[in-house]
C-alpha cells in the first residue's frame, strides 16, 4: 500500500467548500466554516504512556466523527488504523495512524470528518452534488 502523506490530507481537505488550513499549537489544522475537522496530532507523553509506547511510531491524524459511538465502532473495527486516548474522552474525534491508511480510506476519513463538522446546509448541498 503506497503511503499517504500530509500533502494528501491537505489536498483532500482543501477540495471541500468553505475550508481553510491553519495551524493549532504549531501543527496543521484544517477547518470548515471555522470548525476543525482534520488535524495533525502529535502524541504527548500522557498519550504515549496510555498506548504503552516509548515514542510516536508515525504520523497521527485527528478526525472529527459524528459521535462517540462512531469513534468507538471505528476503533473496534480496525484498531490497526483507528485509536483514541483518554484526552479525547467525551469528544467526537478519532485518531488515525496515517501510515496504516490507504488513499481510499483517507478520502473516506476526510470526507466523513468534513461532513461531521460542516454546517448542515453546506453538507446537504455538497451531498446533493456528490451523491456517490
Amino acid at each position: 500500500m503506497p503511503q499517504v502523506s500530509w500533502d494528501d490530507v491537505r489536498e483532500l481537505a482543501l477540495a471541500f467548500p468553505d475550508t481553510d488550513e491553519t495551524t493549532s499549537w504549531g501543527h496543521a489544522f484544517w477547518r470548515v466554516h471555522g470548525k476543525g475537522f482534520v488535524w495533525e496530532r502529535p502524541l504527548p507523553k500522557p498519550d504515549l504512556q496510555h498506548l504503552e509506547l516509548d515514542a510516536q511510531p508515525g504520523p497521527v491524524l485527528g478526525a472529527k466523527v459524528d459521535d462517540e459511538p462512531t469513534k468507538f465502532a471505528l476503533v473496534e473495527d480496525d484498531p490497526e488504523v483507528f485509536f483514541t486516548t483518554p484526552h479525547f474522552d467525551g469528544f467526537p474525534a478519532v485518531l488515525v495512524w496515517l501510515d496504516n491508511v490507504s488513499h481510499r480510506l483517507l478520502r473516506e476519513i476526510v470526507t466523513d470528518a468534513w461532513l461531521a463538522a460542516a454546517p448542515p446546509k453546506l453538507a446537504k448541498e455538497w451531498l446533493t452534488e456528490h451523491p456517490d
